[in-house]
């Protein structure tokens, strides 16, 4: 019988080791499954997570230098233009200067008219019905036929224009010879009196008369160029209407007649000495080749390149290669008029991203995929404005501004950014191996060990066992005796101090039971009694607030106050933040002077309220006493506060700023934020305090800090003032409020009361704002002058 019992016990012991080999090493296996898994997919991530990152850096370095690229690119040629320009107003320079005084005018024709006849004589040409001077001079001039009287001779109007211009021949030469170059340089006459003065010599009327059958019969400029003349007599009229403020008018690209080449026009009108009528035009012509020199000679990576466009896509620069890649059909459109453009539109590429692509937007970066042999390729294009320029396309001139683009593959652009990325994967991959690797060797260790401590733990959890069912049948006096030190053996000793507890705890439960009530009575009388005063003390401490806030409300100034004042407006709004704000405004009246002040005390609630009430006496009462200096007042209030602060060992202090005013002078003084003016026209003038004194409170003298400036106040003038809780007011994005905002909203109220004004900045100022907790105090004070 005992031998049966010894083998049924061996097999339960085996049963359990089993048991416990079997649980213990899934749940080893199952962490390290786990534990591997998640460091693995870690390894992933962090690859990922590293790839981005470089990425990101690649791409926004590759990025900045195609931005700076097409920004020096765009430099140029706005400096080629500027150059074009400088040349063309000087000549027009010349020439208005012959306009305007009349008397240098007629010597410098006779005496050019002596020295080189050549100059001013025309001859008639009875083939093409107009008269020109014969080669030799530096310049051609020709005479259309409807300018020459019965004789075929130049009427007498016209023989003084031929006669005055001549002066192109000593200006234009050098003007050609140096800065940038130019294929011509000419005047043209008035309407009435077109003469066309050319630089150098060409056979100018002889190539009209081939190119532009019937032009010596029609009107030069409505033939050529119509609806040009027309937009400048509209600025003689009215200066404001010129596009830009400009007189240089650059036309699109054409064919010139003489050279054949594609060139761009540049003219700047001459005005009549009242600057009432048009009195012609000067004006040069430049290749486009040296325009799309620059844009041509663009190299970015290995086969980026350049393109230039005006507004409305017909691209007038690029080179064959790029011009092939965006898909661009060429064209030239003749019209009615003298000269021929060229159009290569955007619009109309074959490749639709290209079509697509949004003209007019300054800085414009864009992922797109052109179609080459069937597969799409990325690219990036970056765009750049160049400066706007007056225009003439046949019609009315209009403002243009040209745009710089650049195109380059993306593939060549973040090559650098592939190689980082293939690198990384690569590493990621052996690091993945050698994970592996780790996670089976670590398998394998934890298998044999679990088998090697199977057999000494299941002996401690026999016995643990054993002496819980007898726990359980309430033999409290059982104890268990495991040596081993390890957890077992740890767990043996908890065991046996628990059945010593438990066997306490049954013999005192009564007396436990009641000491633990009386515990829980004590602590609720406690909790009643500190509920009690904390109500009392919230009670005590609003009434304390709500007392400060009336009062520092009460000493603000009133409307009848304000109406009172004759000859301004002033309307004004404080919310505090808190229950009692630190903000300051004031308006003090001493017969017919005033004092407005403004201020902001560092935080906000109790303590900075405070501060602002001490500021308010302390102005008042120097103002009562006849302090009228602004300088000396701000010094005073200063030290005043000073004292009271290192009284009450308060470390606050606040910007400050007064506004005096004896119905003729405006004069500011303190530091502040900024005082906005908006004058008439809606003109807004801002006006920086920093140098006008210190923050009241930091030194005991500022006396040396502080200095006053005359402001302009006259009738229908307006004065906003306000603190930085305006402008530092966030919405839902953490975007400011600012003081561009700020100075925008009192601009389109200009015009209506003080306090239409004030009412509608809150509006906006609450609309920026929304649902976002205002965290500083807001001050607003709108004066103005009826």
């Amino acid at each position: 019988m005992s031998v049966f019992g010894d083998k049924t016990a061996r097999l339960g012991l085996r049963s359990f080791r089993a048991k416990f080999v079997l649980v213990v090493g899934s749940a080893v296996l199952f962490d390290l499954l786990v534990t591997g898994g998640l460091a693995l997919w870690n390894v992933q991530r962090l690859s990922r997570d590293a790839a981005a990152e470089v990425g990101r850096g690649l791409e926004e370095a590759s990025q900045d230098y195609i931005q700076s690229y097409v920004e020096t690119t765009a430099a140029r040629v706005n400096l080629l233009l500027d150059q074009v320009h400088s040349d063309v107003g000087t000549l027009a320079g010349v020439l208005q200067a012959q306009i305007d005084r009349p008397l240098r005018e007629s010597q410098i024709g006779e005496a050019m008219s002596r020295g080189a006849p050549g100059t001013v004589t025309v001859t008639y040409n009875e083939k093409g019905g107009w008269a020109q001077n014969l080669p030799g001079p530096l310049s051609v001039v020709s005479v259309w036929g409807y300018l020459l009287d019965s004789n075929h001779v130049p009427l007498p109007e016209v023989q003084t224009d031929i006669e005055n211009s001549a002066v192109l021949d000593l200006v234009a030469p050098s003007l050609l010879a140096n800065g940038q170059s130019k294929l011509q340089m000419y005047y043209i006459g008035p309407k009435e009196r077109p003469i066309f003065r050319t630089a150098p010599y060409t056979d100018q009327a002889q190539t009209f008369d081939r190119l532009y059958p019937g032009h010596n019969q029609a009107e030069f400029w409505s033939f050529f160029f119509p609806g040009l003349y027309e937009s400048w007599e509209e600025w003689a009229r009215d200066p404001a209407s010129r596009p830009v403020s400009n007189d240089v008018t650059q036309t699109a690209p054409y064919t010139d007649a003489i050279t054949g080449k594609l060139i761009v026009s540049f003219f700047q009108p001459l005005w009549s000495r009242d600057r009432s009528r048009v009195a012609g035009a000067a004006g040069t012509d430049i290749t486009l080749d040296q325009l799309a020199e620059i844009v041509e000679n663009v190299r970015v990576a290995s086969t980026g390149f350049g393109f230039l466009t005006m507004s409305d896509g017909n691209v007038v620069a690029i080179n064959p290669v790029g011009e092939k890649v965006i898909g661009l059909v060429s064209s030239s459109a003749a019209g009615g008029e003298g000269v021929t453009g060229l159009d290569r539109s955007l619009r109309r590429s074959v490749q639709p991203e290209i079509a697509q692509l949004p003209l007019g937007e300054d800085g414009l970066l864009r992922h797109i995929h052109l179609d080459e042999q069937g597969e799409k390729v990325p690219y990036l294009v970056v765009m750049k404005q160049l400066k706007p320029t007056n225009l003439w396309v046949s019609g009315p001139v209009r403002r243009e501004t040209m745009m710089l683009g650049i195109v380059v593959p993306e593939r060549e652009i973040y090559a650098s950014l592939f190689a980082a990325q293939a690198g990384i994967s690569q590493a990621t991959n052996r690091i993945l191996i050698y994970q592996i690797l780790a996670l089976l060797v670590s398998l394998c260790f934890v298998i044999m060990a679990v088998f090697a401590i199977s057999k000494r733990i299941t002996g401690g959890i026999s016995a643990l066992a054993n002496a819980a069912k007898r726990i359980q049948a309430m033999d409290y006096s059982v104890r268990v005796d495991i040596p081993s030190r390890d957890e077992v053996g740890a767990a043996g000793a908890a065991f046996n101090r628990m059945a010593e507890q438990i066997s306490y705890h049954t013999e005192n439960l009564e007396q436990l039971v009641e000491d633990r009530t009386k515990e829980i009575e004590d602590a609720n009388l406690q909790i009643s009694a500190l509920n009690q005063q904390l109500r009392s003390e919230n009670l005590r401490l609003g009434a304390e607030l709500a007392v400060a806030r009336q009062i520092q409300m009460m000493v603000l100034p009133k409307a009848g106050e304000l109406e009172e004042i004759p000859d301004l407006e002033i309307a004004a709004y404080m919310r505090p933040a808190d229950e009692v704000g630190g903000d300051y405004y004031d308006v003090l009246k001493n017969g017919t002077r005033l004092k407005i002040g403004i201020g902001d005390v560092t935080g906000h609630g109790l303590e900075s309220g405070v501060l602002m009430l001490m500021v308010q006496s302390v102005a008042r009462a120097l103002q009562e006493a006849g302090e009228m200096d602004p300088p000396q007042f701000l010094n005073r209030l200063n030290r005043a506060i000073y004292k009271n602060l290192v009284r009450t060992s308060t470390d606050k202090h606040l910007s400050l700023a007064f506004l005096d005013y004896d119905g003729a002078r405006l004069t500011l003084s303190g530091q502040h934020e900024e005082l906005i003016v908006v004058r008439d026209l809606g003109q807004v003038e801002r006006i920086d305090t920093l140098d006008l004194g210190l923050p009241i409170g930091l030194e005991p003298d500022i006396s040396s800090f502080v200095a006053t400036r005359e402001i302009s106040f006259g009738r229908g003038d307006m004065i906003v003032l306000h603190t930085d809780g305006v402008t530092e007011a966030e919405n839902r994005s953490g975007e400011l409020f600012g003081i561009e905002r700020l100075c925008e909203s009192a601009r389109r109220r200009y015009g209506g009361s003080a306090e239409d004004v004030k009412t509608g900045i809150i509006d906006d100022l609450m609309a920026h704002i929304g649902t976002q907790k205002i965290h500083d105090d807001i001050t607003l004070v709108v004066m103005r002058h009826r």
